[in-house]
């Protein structure tokens, strides 16, 4: 058995020094701790490869250090308890303790547990060293990309995989925001729980509380028996609230507070009900665009956005769209039980499209056209539509008056541009070179100017035949 690092957290000075002279015998290094807060300055100088720790500590609760980031990804932690107190050392283990140790400590028992420690560390090196390989050849669970784009997110995934922040994921409709929210919880302590996916715009706004919440029998009309709610399926786990946004505005109150409490309440209850489960939440909308419209509660938007997480459209994506592709086409020819390959003029033209339902829709593409070929896939069998052209500088223009304002014409442009993009202030900030919080200013500034909106009203109705030629003296 390899000696490693351990540091002993108990207050009992007889029982702590017994166990520290056993393990010495063994060849470990040891450090000792009467106390959380002596345990958390130990673990401030150097993290051990081993932490001992007894549950019942006159400052805390010992499993309170697996809440520690350093701890939760360097250590394996060992909690030590009394008879009477099993069940809370099974509990730590459900939080990612490593075993538990039953006073008094058996040395048989305690040598068995090194030994597992042992190679449990071994096996985790193995790991890391495979997912770092598998990283380098793109994939990331079950996220694939080399691009940069997917590399941030795949940085942003491991960082809080380590914890139990709060999630929300961003990006526009099938960038794979479930995929993302199912590697985070596959990847963390949490991932021998649940993992629970719910469709917040799918679920009729009156049934939405009993469904996240659970309901008592006669609570209402049809509730002719007890039901858990999902928060209470998910218990120990992780609960995806997808769409969040279409969540009604009344419910989001008792949302947030589940969050803040850690508790939930059924319809037609009173009896208040400990949860212990993380959220992750996304949309694909603009959060702050959704918090204007009041279809998101600005105090839930912050206890959600603990950890954000922006998904990148697949046009952004360069090289990872012929590696998505071709994962797709492995994937449909072993469904399907064929063999296909790319023709020169398919992959080329899939390059070509914009794909506009990013990785959802490329998967979709993929999967008709695996049925439609002959063994070869070609270019009719993929979505025919007009070339992305990145450097394309036509399409709708504005007609600029000659001797018209700057203010004038910057007013007209804005409108304009958020006249063409339906709306998403977002991505007419980007085309038109500003932050959005400059966007907003000058809108607002708009507003004040002419409360009765003219000035968009101008802006959409100058044109010919939706194209204006653009003139200049």
């Amino acid at each position: 058995m390899a000696p490693v690092s351990v540091l002993i957290v108990d207050d009992d000075e007889e029982f702590r020094s017994s166990l520290a002279l056993l393990l010495n015998r063994e060849g470990h290094s040891i450090r000792e701790a009467g106390s959380l807060e002596d345990a958390k300055r130990l673990l401030a100088e150097s993290t051990p490869d081993v932490v001992l720790v007894d549950l019942g500590l006159p400052d805390g609760d010992g499993a309170s250090l697996l809440k520690d980031e350093a701890v939760a990804a360097q250590s394996e932690l060992v909690v030590i308890t009394g008879n009477a107190s099993v069940p809370s050392a099974i509990e730590a283990l459900r939080h990612g303790a490593t075993d538990y140790l039953v006073k008094p400590v058996e040395r048989s028992r305690l040598r068995a547990i090194f030994a597992n420690v042992t190679r449990t560390r071994e096996l985790k090196t193995e790991i890391r060293g495979l997912k770092h390989e598998l990283r380098d050849l793109g994939r990331f669970g079950r996220l694939v990309g080399h691009s940069p784009a997917m590399q941030r997110v795949f940085d942003l995934i491991d960082r809080v995989t380590r914890t139990n922040a709060s999630v929300l994921i961003t990006g526009e409709s099938g960038t794979g925001k479930e995929v993302v929210a199912e590697t985070i919880h596959r990847m963390g302590s949490r991932k021998a729980a649940r993992f629970l996916a719910v469709n917040c715009g799918a679920i009729a706004p009156s049934l939405m509380e009993s469904e996240l919440f659970g309901h008592q029998k006669g609570s209402f009309t049809s509730a002719d028996r007890e039901r858990r709610g999902h928060f209470e399926e998910a218990n120990g786990g992780t609960l995806f609230l997808d769409e969040v946004t279409e969540m009604p505005i009344e419910l989001q109150v008792k949302l947030l507070r589940v969050l803040e409490t850690g508790t939930i309440t059924r319809v037609g209850s009173s009896e208040v009900i400990p949860v212990d489960v993380r959220v992750i939440a996304a949309t694909n909308q603009d959060p702050l665009e959704a918090i204007k419209a009041r279809a998101l509660r600005e105090d839930l938007y912050y206890r959600l956005n603990v950890f954000p997480i922006q998904l990148p459209p697949l046009r952004d994506r360069g090289e990872d769209l012929v590696m998505l592709a071709n994962q797709f086409l492995a994937e449909a020819t072993e469904r399907h039980g064929v063999e296909c390959r790319w023709s020169s003029e398919a992959t080329e033209r899939l390059t070509n499209y914009a794909w506009p339902g990013n990785v959802r829709e490329l998967r979709n593409a993929v999967e008709r056209a695996v049925i439609l070929s002959d063994g070869v896939i070609r270019p009719e069998s993929l979505p025919a539509s007009a070339p992305i052209d990145r450097h394309a500088t036509h399409g709708p223009t504005l007609e600029v008056r000659v001797g018209a304002s700057i203010e004038e014409v910057e007013r007209r442009l804005i409108f304009a541009t958020l006249d063409q993009l339906k709306g998403d202030k977002r991505r007419a900030a980007k085309i038109l070179g500003v932050s959005l919080k400059t966007l907003y200013n000058r809108l607002n500034a708009y507003e004040l100017a002419d409360p009765r909106g003219h000035g968009e009203s101008a802006a959409a109705g100058n044109g010919t035949s939706g194209q204006l030629a653009a003139e200049s003296a």
